[in-house]
């Protein structure tokens, strides 16, 4: 700041001035003072003027993976949204593990950003206790809960679950395994899914499960391991993920098995290659634009209003009919 103040001709105070209140400065000396910060490159303190403003334009969000299609596309449309409104992102990627959130947490608090975006709704003790002690707007994602920190956006995973079994049965598949990997979501979905398609056939669910994130690799394993435990007929395998589906057909393919005759197949996520599978890929579909637009909006109206707004906005899922179910 003091460089600035000497190619401006202004001592560091007025410099100070021309950036926290420019109406205050003379067209003239505030010109010179831009001219000077565009010279020497300079930038702004924006934690000490946060502190002082109370306001940071940040907006700090927080995904298990900024790789996964699933997470970056519901991003996209969240921060389109808070640009327009004059916001920046800060973000960072936790995986699922609930410690490794908490330390983002603290580390983003620490930066005093205006809101916080979390994926789900389970978070540590010491990680809801800062976020109520930081009186933020504070809207979790992908998930919903009759008792959020302040406000969600999501679905019920257990109904999707529920609605995947009952999808299953009536198409008239007997038989059914689930492969799940780490995420608690997609174990709600499973307990869901095995609950429901046990209860109508009188027949238990297999399961695969990893501790790490899906990918086509694991799918593939996953079906090996299943044929070599012997695979009944019309069963169908309910994944966590597209992913983990795709991985599936592929295998199935190299093998010569029908789908869906001999084995069917039913994913989650909906991603853009679900279609072009072969055959296509029936998956649970959440509309990610959608969900990341009625995030932004939610925290949008809390900065507007210091009324109790609507904590809750399920905007459900839909089940995607292709070939491979």
């Amino acid at each position: 700041m003091a460089e600035v103040g000497r190619l401006a001709g202004v001592s560091q105070v007025t410099v100070s001035r021309a950036l926290s209140a420019p109406e205050k400065v003379s067209p003239e000396t505030l010109q010179r003072i831009h001219d000077a910060i565009e010279r020497t490159g300079y930038v702004p303190n924006a934690v000490a003027g946060a502190l002082a403003s109370s306001k940071s334009n940040l907006i700090a969000a927080l995904v298990p993976s900024v790789t996964n299609i699933v997470y970056s596309s519901m991003l996209h449309a969240f921060s389109d949204i808070m640009w327009g409104h004059g916001y920046q992102i800060m973000l960072s990627e936790t995986g699922f593990d609930l410690g490794r959130e908490e330390q983002a947490i603290a580390t983003h608090l620490s930066r005093r950003p205006d809101a916080i975006l979390l994926t789900g709704k389970h978070h540590s003790a010491g990680a809801r206790r800062m976020l109520h002690n930081a009186g933020i707007p504070v809207v979790e994602v992908w998930d919903i809960s009759d008792t959020p920190i302040d406000c969600c956006v999501g679905f019920s995973h257990a109904e999707a679950g529920l609605a995947a079994a009952d999808y299953a049965v009536d198409a008239g598949y007997l038989n059914a395994t689930t492969i799940t990997a780490g995420d608690e979501r997609a174990v709600r979905r499973r307990d869901a899914f095995a609950s429901r398609f046990a209860k109508r056939t009188g027949t238990s669910v297999g399961r695969v499960e990893y501790d790490i994130s899906a990918s086509l690799g694991l799918g593939r394993d996953a079906l090996i391991q299943l044929l070599e435990q012997g695979l009944p007929p019309r069963s169908v395998v309910f994944c966590s993920s597209d992913q983990f589906a795709q991985g599936v057909l592929i295998e199935a393919n190299k093998r010569g098995l029908k789908i869906p005759e001999d084995l069917a197949v039913i994913g989650f996520g909906d991603q853009e290659f679900a279609a072009s599978t072969e055959p296509g890929l029936t998956s649970i579909r959440i509309d990610r634009q959608v969900l990341g637009q009625v995030a932004a909006n939610a925290l949008v109206d809390r900065f507007r209003s210091a009324e109790p707004l609507q904590a809750v906005h399920d905007i459900g899922f839909e089940i995607v009919r292709r070939g491979s179910a």
